[in-house]
């Protein structure tokens, strides 16, 4: 019996050293309603499986909480994790935890989209100017690289809301002087707030051959729009994948859109954390990659790879 209690003991403590020495890696995403985030979370878990280590994956509600998003950076920093990642909704807002960070000696590792300092080692994510700037390019060709169009944003706080409306619209004023911009609005990355958005955008330029949505939420919102409204002869190209954009490209109720490589992202940024743990150097910034989409490659191995559901 005592050797039973002494080889149960030792069994315990072996256990408890185990679970201490776990590398804990909190990733803060930006939300979970969108299927884009379900797939970054993928391949962050996928990651944390490879190389050992554990991984959390959680956001507010809706990419409009903002401070929600604060108080879950906090909340995981409070559990002195060995390195974390964000992905702000504020590229501001969120610095002064991140000094906290960086005075506790935790890597900062930034995701999906960056922030206005150099705390992060790294930063995760498609190019989004030069993905936008594709966008622009195909959205031109589409209406014969003349008229007027407008842009539904998801928001003017994050670097991908900033950047994919700067990519697209620098794009155009350089390339495709003869399509003009009219208007640039903002849905919050929110379905239901897009559509108003573009309703009111149709009723206000009667004259719009094509519709831009920088995310997700956006882009649907756009079709919705459009099919509400009954103006099939307006072009929509959207931003990110998703079963109801697949369904609306395949449908020919969005012409094409912008994909990311969101598993490549959640994956590239636990990889990260774990190099950074090693005192390994990192670039400044690490390219996931994108892709232009829409009914003649919807099926391609390379493009139904990176599109998700």
């Amino acid at each position: 019996m005592k050797r039973r209690l002494l080889l149960l003991t030792a069994l315990l403590a072996a256990t408890t050293a185990q679970a201490q020495q776990t590398i804990y890696i909190p990733l803060i995403s930006k939300g979970f309603q969108h299927q884009f985030w379900q797939a970054v979370k993928a391949g962050a878990e996928q990651a944390g499986k490879d190389y050992k280590v554990r991984v959390t994956f959680e956001g507010p509600e809706s990419e409009a909480m903002v401070d929600k998003q604060i108080d879950m950076l906090a909340g995981a920093l409070a559990k002195k994790p060995q390195a974390i990642a964000i992905a702000a909704l504020d590229s501001k807002a969120v610095i002064p935890l991140l000094r906290k960070a960086k005075a506790a000696k935790i890597p900062v590792i930034a995701f999906d989209s960056g922030v206005d300092s150099d705390i992060p080692l790294t930063t995760a994510s498609t190019d989004n100017r030069a993905a936008a700037a594709l966008a622009a390019d195909k959205l031109a060709a589409l209406i014969g690289d003349e008229g007027d169009v407008a842009v539904v944003g998801h928001d003017q706080t994050s670097r991908t809301g900033v950047e994919r409306v700067e990519g697209f619209v620098n794009r155009l004023k350089a390339a495709h002087p003869k399509v003009h911009v009219v208007t640039v609005q903002y849905g919050g990355g929110d379905h239901l707030k897009s559509t108003e958005v573009a309703k009111s955008m149709l009723q206000g330029n009667p004259k719009l051959k094509a519709l831009f949505g920088t995310n997700e939420g956006s882009a649907i919102g756009i079709v919705n729009a459009v099919r509400e409204m009954k103006r099939t002869g307006v072009v929509v190209v959207g931003f990110d994948s998703g079963k109801q954009q697949k369904d609306a490209i395949a449908s020919g109720a969005m012409a094409g859109a912008i994909t990311q490589n969101p598993v490549g992202i959640g994956y590239r940024t636990v990889e990260a954390a774990v190099k950074a743990l090693k005192g390994e150097a990192l670039p400044k910034a690490i390219d996931t990659g994108y892709f232009w989409y829409d009914k003649t490659n919807l099926r391609d191995p390379k493009i139904a790879a990176v599109l998700y559901d």
